[in-house]
């Protein structure tokens, strides 16, 4: 009886095992069901603490390459779930408008590019961001670090848009010991606030340390049993420039390459960081109702010392190198613990799924484009996402360019313009994706140009449409556009969906009035709050001059060897 009833179970289980559907998306990777029976149910809402890190590459994480020396990292994301099927933008602004309003770009008005610190743009104002929502729902919110989403007028600052507390840099790039920020020759400001006044004086310690010990002081006198709370650290790091502490470059002395060893080191701070700031969780009290979240912002940019490797492309880019993110879940309330994660998550899944766990009535996230993903990543259910729209950027088309992927195509979607879009396994890419190579990792000082040209993208400049199964292919080295052609067309059918959703394109000319010179020397909000904001009026067509530009030989030349130069130091630093 006991090897009937053995034999029974074991074809119970195999055939369970062989009827899963192994062909849909969206699958987890660690099936084994861990036990249930522990429940946690919190006095109160559980305090979110998301880190958000700048430029780190999928390669720049210890486990996925032990050359990266992030133990806090790697222990904290092996003992909660690791999201390696998690998605976000290729470039600063537009994966931090996502994540604090939900909204695809296309929603928003930030298709294209960042909000520079001179255009008169930032975050629509009349959107309720996920920290607003947290405050209604009885949480302390705090923002430490890079902010990026536009400061021209005070209503846009951080403050105003959902934080009781800001202290940090509101352009996308800063000296890391002088917070100076410049938005080209001549256009240079300090950039370090508090609130909304600016922390003059603050300048000579490594940004990192700075924001930490803000995270840690803010954790010290709060309360966890009265309030919950909601920390956003937007680290600085890795973004360049490649600063960091002599002492954190030295276990990576071995590196031959300059630039990766910086870079390198400069992980290993935040890895320090996140110590420091989960030991302050563990001594204040927070730990035991708390919900870490660990995440990039985009792919990193090779030739500045970062890595995505094995995945092509790089920052900027709609390729895997661009948008795969890095990123853990780490909490004692998480059912189903130590686990991979293959589920399909986006960054703008945060919204909904932080305002879920704070009890925010369900009604108010209606509209958003993410999903309520917390029974995905905490007990392993199927992902609701079935798609990603990965951009639609009307204003980005190239030249010369073929429209379309056979005739069928050219009815569907105008393929000059540059937009991916993830369904299902597939993936396809119009337009111009971004540089497409694939770039091993630069751990020798002078790259062999051998090994180089193994990995260079090698197709025609022409093409228009790619289609990847990134399910089975997820390095996008066997492009699928001819041999299905009904996906091509399913999938540009789709892109046309959302296209008619899309609200006007912001992206103004930059404001002479914000030249920190004309603003006591900061990069500080330059337009009051009589003035009417920009009209948008949805063209989505870049101006032509119709006036010829004369051709300049001479500036040619120097731009050549301008870029030719920025890539050898690059290399040499």
């Amino acid at each position: 009886m006991h090897a009937v009833t053995s034999l029974s179970m074991v074809s119970l289980l195999s055939f369970g095992y062989l009827s899963m559907d192994w062909i849909k998306p969206n699958q987890v990777e660690e099936h084994i069901q861990n036990d249930a029976s522990i429940k946690f149910e919190p006095k109160q809402p559980p305090h979110i603490i998301f880190i958000l890190t700048d430029d780190q590459g999928f390669n720049d994480i210890g486990y996925h390459n032990p050359d990266i020396l992030t133990p806090t990292l790697d222990k904290l994301a092996a003992e909660g779930v690791k999201l390696e099927n998690y998605y976000v933008q290729p470039i600063c602004t537009p994966s931090r408008s996502q994540l604090i309003t939900g909204r695809y770009q296309i929603h928003t008005g930030l298709q294209h590019s960042i909000i520079r610190p001179r255009q008169p743009n930032c975050l629509p104002l009349d959107m309720t961001t996920l920290p607003q929502r947290l405050q209604e729902a009885g949480y302390a919110t705090h923002m430490v670090g890079k902010w990026h989403l536009g400061f021209y007028r005070k209503e846009c600052l951080p403050t105003r848009r959902g934080f009781h507390s800001y202290f940090g840099s509101l352009t996308g790039s800063v000296d890391y010991y002088t917070y100076g920020s410049c938005d080209g020759p001549g256009l240079c400001g300090y950039d370090l606030h508090e609130g909304e006044t600016v922390a003059w004086g603050r300048g000579g310690k490594y940004s990192t340390h700075l924001y930490t010990q803000r995270v840690r002081k803010i954790l010290s006198t709060h309360d966890p049993s009265h309030q919950p709370l909601f920390m956003f650290l937007s680290l600085q790091a890795v973004h360049t420039p490649l600063q960091s502490p002599k002492a954190y470059i030295y276990p990576y002395r071995g590196m031959g390459n300059v630039a990766r060893r910086k870079y390198a080191a400069m992980v290993s701070i935040v890895d320090e960081a996140v110590r420091n700031v989960t030991y302050a969780l563990r001594k204040y009290g927070y730990y035991r109702n708390s919900v870490l979240i660990f995440s990039t912002d985009n792919g990193a940019q090779p030739f500045t010392g970062g890595s995505n490797w094995p995945l092509r492309g790089r920052k900027g880019t709609y390729w895997e190198g661009g948008v795969r993110g890095v990123g853990f879940v780490h909490s004692p309330l998480l059912r189903h613990k130590r686990r991979v994660s293959k589920a399909l998550l986006h960054i703008t899944d945060w919204y909904p799924t932080l305002v879920g766990l704070a009890g925010v009535n369900v009604s108010l996230t209606e509209g958003l484009d993410g999903y309520n993903v917390w029974p995905t990543i905490s007990e392993g259910k199927e992902s609701p996402r079935l798609e990603i729209l990965h951009n639609i950027d009307p204003l980005h088309r190239r030249s010369g360019l073929a429209s379309g992927s056979g005739q069928e195509a050219q009815h569907v979607w105008d393929t000059t313009v540059q937009s991916a879009i993830r369904v299902g396994d597939w993936k396809l890419l119009t337009g111009d994706p971004g540089h497409g190579d694939w770039v091993p990792p630069q751990v020798l000082a002078n790259f062999p140009g051998s090994w180089w040209n193994l990995e260079r993208n090698i197709e025609g400049t022409g093409k228009s449409v790619w289609l990847f199964n990134i399910t089975g292919d997820p390095y996008e080295r066997s492009d699928m556009a001819v041999q299905r052609p009904d996906v091509v067309k399913k999938l540009l059918a789709r892109l046309a969906y959302y296209n008619r959703t899309a609200v006007p394109v912001r992206f103004p000319n930059d404001d002479p009035r914000a030249n920190p010179d004309r603003n006591g020397g900061a990069w500080v909000p330059w337009v009051g709050g009589d003035e009417d904001e920009p009209k948008w009026n949805g063209v989505y067509k870049k101006g032509r001059n119709k006036k010829k530009k004369k051709k300049c030989k001479l500036c040619k030349l120097i731009s050549f060897f301008k870029k030719l130069n920025t890539r050898i130091m690059s290399n040499r630093i």
